[in-house]
């Protein structure tokens, strides 16, 4: 009996986040659904998995550090709107843009010297296209990537962190990137966003609305049904694919987080290796959570 008991105790985790007190199970039988299809991947492989509904898990690797890449933007906008509650800033104002702000020639970084935008839509273009000229100067009006990592700490979160122009961080800067984060920790951070757990219910809401307007869906998107609901985050740099997504499906809510590194394939076409991934991966858990649907993804986007 004790060594059942020990054994049952195994495969129980409780969430260590503010916020999340729940005890969680391990799905022994999606884990294995997910390490046949990752076990040939050249590369490292992250994921986590939970059932929102059933507080089942699957965790792979997936509290190893990771690079963000563009999923850093979450943390920033929490660091803006944590911000606008101080009154420091107004989710409204018009913000003045210049060209020594400018860093790629996204839609933010095309802006003429000195024109007119308002935070709101800065916001916006960080969420759904991810611009980074606008990411940047979002982090400086936030207070930078320190303010934005001691936000994180409080939060719970122990390895989440912004990582570039952030003074002290070079060494991480150099390994991850812009910022680094794990699976387990992405997955919570939306979850919590969702919950309305950050910052204030009312402030939840209108970042979680943010994160519902995606305009690089080929990935993981692609394999859900375009009228099911999702908020997400998505990023790349040469030998990193990520995804973070929750999706609202009709037998439950789930989230997941799947982040790559050391890939081999550096490309940047739809066949890269770690875009599959992406892709597969969204499948496998559609279908496994709502095993009666006969939706499949519309063919012939790639001769668009």
């Amino acid at each position: 009996m004790k060594k059942l008991l020990f054994i049952a105790l195994l495969n129980i985790i409780i969430c260590p986040f503010a916020g999340f007190a729940q005890v969680l199970k391990e799905d022994q039988k999606l884990k294995a659904k997910l390490e046949e299809l990752i076990k040939d991947f050249k590369g490292d492989v992250g994921i986590y998995v939970r059932n929102i509904k059933t507080n089942k898990v699957v965790a792979i690797n997936a509290d190893t550090i990771f690079p963000t890449a563009s999923m850093i933007k979450i943390p920033i906008m929490i660091g803006t709107f944590d911000k606008i509650k101080q009154g420091r800033l107004k989710y409204e104002q018009e913000l003045i843009y210049r060209d020594s702000l400018k860093y790629d020639d996204g839609i933010v970084g095309s802006l003429k010297d000195s024109a007119k935008i308002t935070l709101s839509k800065v916001v916006m273009l960080m969420c759904t296209v991810s611009d980074n000229t606008g990411s940047l100067w979002l982090q400086a009006l936030s207070g930078g990537g320190k303010r934005i990592n001691a936000i994180l700490d409080s939060l719970g979160f122990q390895v989440t962190r912004v990582n570039s122009r952030t003074p002290g961080r070079e060494a991480n800067r150099t390994q991850y990137g812009w910022g680094q984060t794990s699976p387990r920790e992405m997955a919570n951070l939306l979850t919590m966003i969702r919950e309305g757990k950050i910052i204030s219910p009312a402030y939840s809401d209108r970042m979680y609305r943010n994160l519902g307007r995606q305009f690089w869906d080929e990935e993981g998107l692609s394999q859900i049904p375009e009228n099911i609901k999702v908020a997400t985050k998505n990023g790349a740099v040469n030998r990193s694919r990520s995804e973070t997504v929750l999706v609202h499906a009709p037998s439950g809510e789930y989230v997941y987080s799947v982040i790559t590194k050391n890939q081999k394939d550096e490309s940047w076409d739809r066949n890269n290796e770690g875009y599959e991934l992406l892709r597969k991966v969204s499948a496998l858990l559609w279908h496994y959570f709502e095993p009666k649907s006969k939706w499949k993804p519309v063919e012939g986007y790639e001769k668009l």
